[in-house]
């Protein structure tokens, strides 16, 4: 391209970066601009005007203020008081904060399995993390109907947690499979005492959620793992 076409193509592509937020000064060097301030001056009027007009170009590196902080409620048309929505998102964010936890390690001790009982532990494992993963997202989906804000990034859940970080390493199966139950426990123990005081407070969705899937799912799970650490004969009496 050549002649006026290639001038007009120019001053559109730089007109359009500085209209999804690229800085002026990557622009200037990539026009090869020695002066920041002639390329904004230069393309700052065309770039309000291609505004106007319809785009494909992504508008990449956006930044937004936050509309809803972490630990409030919204007011929704639920029945239920702003006080009992409040204290059951605390309660179901807890247990949504060890749940991944959970999950990660089914997911890391179905990797690691060792030894004889490899492949039906391996299954085993691999079907009750996602058994957890769907319990997941059924937690994080009660706190949003509420009107309030999950946990979600992973750095957020490990500051909050309540189960114990693993070694890096690969430990001994009785002690995979004893670190899973521990954790069941933590969260089964705080499922139990939330789900009753939340029934207290009329939050009947939440303490259905906490008891039909999450205190039942985590008590069968909990079950098929202590099954397997039962020191017992296979052959002979």
């Amino acid at each position: 391209m050549t002649g006026p076409n290639r001038k007009a193509s120019r001053h559109f592509y730089a007109a359009e970066q500085l209209e999804v937020g690229e800085s002026v000064a990557s622009l200037a060097r990539w026009l090869g601009h020695s002066d920041p301030g002639f390329t904004l001056r230069t393309y700052a009027q065309i770039a309000t005007i291609s505004s106007q007009h319809v785009s494909s170009q992504p508008r990449l590196h956006q930044k937004g203020q936050i509309i809803q902080e972490f630990a409030t409620v919204k007011l929704f048309p639920l029945g239920l008081s702003y006080e009992t929505r409040v204290y059951s998102c605390q309660r179901l964010n807890k247990v949504l904060a060890d749940t991944p936890i959970l999950y990660g390690l089914y997911k890391k001790h179905h990797w690691l399995m060792r030894g004889a009982t490899f492949y039906q532990l391996h299954l085993v494992l691999d079907k009750h993390a996602g058994e957890q993963l769907e319990l997941i997202d059924a937690l994080a989906e009660r706190v949003q109907t509420l009107g309030g804000v999950a946990v979600g990034d992973p750095r957020h859940v490990a500051a909050i947690t309540s189960i114990p970080r693993p070694p890096d390493g690969v430990e001994e199966v009785p002690a995979m499979l004893s670190r899973l139950l521990e954790a069941h426990e933590t969260i089964l123990t705080q499922a139990h005492d939330a789900a009753a005081r939340i029934a207290e407070l009329g939050d009947d969705g939440t303490s259905d959620l906490l008891v039909s899937q999450v205190i039942r799912t985590g008590e069968l799970q909990a079950w098929f793992l202590a099954e397997h650490l039962v020191d017992t004969p296979l052959v002979g009496a």
